[in-house]
């Protein structure tokens, strides 16, 4: 086997956007998530939207606008 080409294993610090943190290994030292086990409905038990808008939401309203001003302008 080579050796000196795996990347290096150190201590990370992972901050999920609620404000849990937590430390792990891994080959990055600092990471963020949206959604952790400390906030997840599934592990809460409580019901919330986790889901924001995303592209297909900005894409609708986008050509909505587009097909108003086309419809307009036909008529």
């Amino acid at each position: 086997m080579k050796a000196d080409i795996h990347p290096t294993y150190v201590e990370s610090v992972v901050t999920c956007s609620c404000g849990h943190v937590w430390n792990t290994r891994s080959t990055k030292a600092e990471m963020r998530v949206d959604v952790c086990s400390a906030c997840h409905p599934y592990f809460t038990g409580e019901q919330r939207i986790v889901d924001t808008a995303g592209r297909v939401e900005r894409f609708r309203r986008r050509y909505a606008k587009a097909d108003s001003q086309t419809a307009s302008t036909e008529a």
